[in-house]
């Protein structure tokens, strides 16, 4: 379980250093979205920090840099791919699934390059997509070939459900924001492979959230019946409460499968009269 970041300005860890903010959130959640190096590629000793801050069973799904994905659209960019595979190394087992999150203009009569890019990865890592047109989620053939593509790289396929956010206008200028921004897919609940992920927008309304993961809930819960090992991410427009809903979310699904570990009791940091101990 986890959330699209691991630091916000509503969340008490965000009153750490910010080299100790991961280390609160871990606390919390034992998984996390690696947003940031979509952006920009950290340095090696930036992810050793990482890694240092988390236990080995912690899963980093950490998505690969805007320029290999949507500016060469995963053709000629063997040095940047390169260069961020090294970064990413010392996450180690934590590196749960590399990410590669493709544009909406990524339709079938791409599947080809993204086929040729898989083959070219090293399989030191697992690797997870996340497709934005609309034909590979309402063109039955197109969605088999895609499928199909995946499968051959033991790749699993990344779906982002905004169903629940989109039913009906938004709220709130966080909401408004998501509107314009976020993508307006059908929902899938296929799983490729035995480590699924799950990528769920509610609404900054934490009872309509709720109200909108009671699908995955049950999806989720047949994973774990099925011997499977789910990732889900919880994210709200504006994530204040992200946290505090993926364990409301964990909850639901343990009382479903009561086999399933608990979640870490989140630590309280300190206040500044106090010396810090998290651990």
């Amino acid at each position: 379980m986890g959330c699209a970041m691991w630091t916000h300005k509503a969340w008490p860890g965000h009153a750490l250093p910010p080299g100790e903010r991961l280390r609160w959130y871990a606390s919390c959640c034992n998984a996390v979205e690696g947003n940031t190096t979509f952006y920009a590629t950290p340095a090696r000793r930036t992810v050793q920090t990482w890694a240092e801050q988390t236990g080995p069973d912690f899963r980093f799904v950490v998505k690969l840099p805007k320029p290999i994905t949507h500016e060469r659209r995963l053709s000629g960019a063997e040095e940047e791919l390169r260069v961020f595979l090294d970064a990413v190394e010392p996450l180690g087992p934590r590196n749960h699934a590399l990410w590669l999150q493709l544009p909406g203009s990524f339709g079938p009569n791409d599947v080809g390059d993204l086929a040729a890019f898989l083959r070219r990865l090293p399989g030191t890592f697992r690797y997870a997509v996340e497709v934005r047109h609309r034909a590979f989620f309402e063109d039955p053939r197109e969605v088999r070939q895609l499928e199909q593509v995946l499968a051959a790289a033991g790749a699993e396929w990344v779906p982002f459900d905004t169903v629940a956010f989109f039913d009906t206008p938004p709220t709130s200028d966080a909401e408004r924001d998501a509107w314009l921004k976020k993508p307006r897919m059908p929902r899938r609940s296929a799983a490729l492979t035995d480590q699924p992920i799950v990528r769920y927008l509610g609404r900054d309304d934490s009872a309509r959230t709720v109200a909108g993961w009671a699908h995955w809930v049950d999806v989720v819960a047949g994973w774990l019946r099925e011997g499977r090992s789910p990732t889900v991410f919880v994210h709200t427009p504006d994530n204040a409460e992200a946290p505090e809903l993926a364990r409301r979310f964990h909850g639901e699904v343990r009382a479903r499968v009561p086999e399933l570990a608990t979640l870490p009791d989140p630590v309280e940091p300190a206040r500044d009269d106090e010396p810090l101990t998290l651990f």
